[in-house]
């Protein structure tokens, strides 16, 4: 059995979403085992009527919530039954549990995973590596995209590694294309840190690096994995985010200006059906802590059942293709360089 451990409450559809985001993962893998952290009461509540396993599918009393606004390092100390931290403390202390799925607070996440859970060994700093969606069809990964706002040369290249493992072994991209986030794509373009990284990845023959990349080619489908900082990997992925929502705002509004364009998307409502599930990122999961000893997969605050199913099969996809001792291994090939 692979037991994953959710943690049910901290975001804005919490306890139902995380609920039924289970049910349905325990349908899809007969093999999988959750355990569901939270008010117990509540959530005993929330799986009356819902047909499931319930030999695969355990609760564990925390009735505690972390709210966004709580200092990390506070939550630590003051906050151990709360469902967040209840379920960090199990993922260490149980070598049968694999993975934990959470929507609340990142900075509690985070904080909790680095000190109560630790890294793989040969890792700088884990690295969070959410997923998009491109115009070709396929899917690019942004790694750091918030963890590590200040990184050099020696965390991007981890970077690279790490998320070109997870693409590989998690998704089935041959030889994943990696690409390093900058101002230009030529390379003696960006900072110090950027040319550095650039010479680093061009030497690191475990990553398949084609270069720079610029921040309006990241849906383009040339790309499988782009590195960059935190900070800019954030700005990066809620922009575009944020643009393709606002995008699809302006479409619907400019049709209903007008009688002539209503009737004419009475012929295109399936491509715009198609286009709406497209940018949705219900679909595609949440953001996988890289780099942790254990799986760690941070879904969107704002998630569904749906996304936390997908949650849930990132996990366990990680952790059925044995991701964390394959980073290790090629981790351990450069540790020359992290000295």
């Amino acid at each position: 059995m692979i037991k994953i451990i959710v943690d049910c409450f901290g975001g804005d559809h919490c306890p139902q979403a995380p609920v039924e985001g289970a049910v349905k993962a325990l349908a899809s893998f007969p093999d999988l085992y959750v355990i569901l952290t939270g008010d117990e009461e509540i959530l005993r509540g929330e799986l009356q009527g819902k047909s499931y396993d319930s030999s695969r599918l355990e609760i564990v009393h925390a009735p505690q919530v972390i709210s966004c606004n709580e200092k990390p390092t506070d939550v630590i100390r003051l906050k151990r039954n709360s469902s967040m931290m209840k379920a960090i403390m199990m993922l260490r202390d149980s070598d049968d549990i694999a993975g934990m799925v959470s929507v609340g607070s990142t900075g509690a996440l985070v904080t909790g995973a680095l000190v109560r859970i630790g890294r793989i060994r040969g890792v700088i700093r884990p690295a969070f590596c959410p997923l998009l969606p491109t115009v070709k069809g396929g899917i690019v990964g942004v790694c750091d995209s918030g963890a590590n706002v200040d990184v050099t040369a020696a965390h991007l290249r981890q970077f690279a590694i790490m998320g070109s493992l997870y693409m590989e072994n998690v998704y089935g991209i041959e030889k994943p294309r990696v690409a390093l986030l900058n101002v230009g794509v030529e390379p003696e373009k960006g900072d110090e840190i950027r040319r550095e990284a650039y010479s680093l990845l061009k030497d690191t023959d475990c990553v398949s690096f084609v270069g720079n990349m610029e921040s309006r080619d990241l849906l383009a489908g040339n790309y499988d994995l782009v590195v960059c900082d935190g900070f800019s990997g954030n700005v990066l992925v809620k922009t575009t985010e944020g643009t393709a929502i606002e995008l699809l705002k302006k479409v619907k509004k400019d049709i209903f200006s007008r009688i002539l364009y209503k009737f004419g998307a009475l012929f295109l409502l399936k491509m715009f059906k198609e286009e709406k599930e497209f940018f949705d990122y219900q679909n595609y999961g949440g953001s996988v802590l890289l780099g942790t000893s254990k799986v760690v997969v941070k879904g969107h605050g704002s998630s569904k059942a749906r996304a936390i199913e997908k949650c849930i099969e990132q996990a366990y996809r990680m952790e059925t293709s044995g991701l964390s001792s394959k980073i290790e291994e090629q981790i351990a090939r450069y540790e020359h360089f992290e000295e």
